[in-house]
């Protein structure tokens, strides 16, 4: 088996729900998850700031 590429090092907080924060090694600023649009009222969330989903990371990420 070949050594890996990469290995991600990335340290998640949560805050106050349904917010968190990943910090990713190497980049200084974190990235902010949470809900949304549809997420949101599926949910029957409330949040005090509005966020994109780990599920539009993962969307973004695949059509990149």
């Amino acid at each position: 088996m070949s050594k890996p590429i990469e290995i991600s090092k990335i340290k998640v907080v949560q805050d106050k729900r349904p917010n968190r924060r990943a910090y990713i090694a190497e980049f200084d600023e974190p990235v902010h998850y949470g809900v949304h649009g549809g997420v949101k009222d599926f949910y029957k969330a409330v949040p005090e700031q509005e966020y994109p989903s780990t599920l539009d990371h993962i969307v973004s990420a695949a059509g990149g």
